[in-house]
């Protein structure tokens, strides 16, 4: 199948295979399908402003004219040498898909064809295309990572010859990563507002972060986790009106449930408080975050976490049918766990 896990897209986009004339890059994040997609074209060694080289369509043009993608792949280049057919805002559209499906069944001998798609699901035309083609190359593009976060930090931090305390480095990451476009924005901000010194504190962090801080998922969910129904129903209405998604609200709450499953696992094997469970925890629990946790550990059961879990499962499994539902649906789940929260702290 020509298609690569999230972990290797990086990698594959460093030594692209020349024999590749057809690139599906696709997913959630549309600033690192953006980002990754720059990348490959700038691999191509061609001019990216170049008419000539370069052919920049959007897929309602395809759509309304199929043909019209075959056409473009199929023309030569008037100064010789191969062209790009660059592709923007692909979809489920079937026209679209047909026409990639022509061209990977008779690839171009000239031109190299790059698709830039929203998420697609596992049968999506587009992309079992892209991903049963020899000739073609399917690239997934998930929300970052925290180990994505770190290398992106990492080389904008090289570049700018600075350092970052880990204390500073874990409040950044809990921060950004929805967007991969918006945590660069986010990091190179940071390294303006430090431009003239060599470490970064996390200070620094919360300074420059400012207002995104204040409506960040995880925020949202250590209200929940304390039983704060009013700040956390307002933190999170702010996240959502300044574009956080109901998924990852309910995503970051699940990673925090199964979080605390794994420490009160622990506590319960080992007979462990649960300060001493957060102490040892790896990864480690951010500083800020610590007594919030251990005041979770101390009121949330096994049995209570695994019930927690099973209904964020269930929430995200409607918002996947029903969309139009994500965020009220969201809402009341956060908030039925915020209200079993606040009596387990009575």
């Amino acid at each position: 199948m020509a298609q690569k896990k999230s972990h290797e897209v990086d990698a594959w986009l460093a030594r692209p295979d020349p024999a590749t004339v057809i690139v599906l890059v696709y997913g959630p994040d549309r600033g690192l399908v953006s980002e990754r997609a720059k990348q490959f074209a700038g691999k191509t060694g061609l001019d990216l402003d170049d008419p000539f080289s370069v052919v920049k369509l959007d897929a309602g043009e395809v759509e309304s004219d199929p043909g019209r993608l075959i056409d473009e792949a199929s023309t030569v280049s008037m100064f010789g040498g191969k062209r790009l057919i660059w592709l923007r805002n692909a979809g489920t559209h079937k026209g679209t898909a047909e026409a990639v499906k022509a061209l990977a069944e008779r690839p171009p001998q000239d031109a190299i064809v790059l698709v830039e798609a929203g998420d697609l699901k596992k049968n999506a035309p587009l992309r079992t295309v892209a991903e049963n083609a020899r000739c073609a190359m399917a690239l997934p593009c998930y929300a970052d990572e925290s180990r994505s976060i770190d290398q992106l930090l990492d080389q904008e931090l090289q570049a700018a010859n600075m350092m970052i305390t880990l204390e500073a480095r874990q409040l950044l990451k809990s921060q950004v990563g929805g967007d991969r476009l918006a945590s660069r924005g986010e990091i190179q901000k940071l390294l303006l507002y430090t431009a003239g010194r060599t470490t970064i504190e996390v200070e620094d962090v919360a300074a420059s972060l400012g207002d995104v801080a204040g409506v960040s998922a995880d925020q949202v969910i250590d209200a929940m986790l304390q039983g704060r129904l009013a700040d956390m129903d307002e933190k999170m209405q702010r996240a959502l009106s300044a574009g956080t998604a109901p998924f990852l609200l309910l995503s970051t709450t699940m990673r925090q449930f199964q979080s605390l499953s794994a420490l009160r696992a622990e506590m319960d094997a080992s007979g462990r408080n649960a300060s001493s469970a957060v102490a040892s925890a790896r990864p480690p629990v951010f500083f800020a975050r610590r007594t919030i946790v251990e005041n979770a550990l101390a009121r949330w059961t096994s049995e209570a976490l695994a019930q927690g879990l099973d209904r964020l499962q269930q929430t995200v499994l409607l918002t996947r049918r029903r969309p139009e539902l994500a965020v009220e649906a969201t809402r009341q789940t956060l908030l039925a766990l915020g209200v079993q929260s606040a009596r387990r702290g009575s």
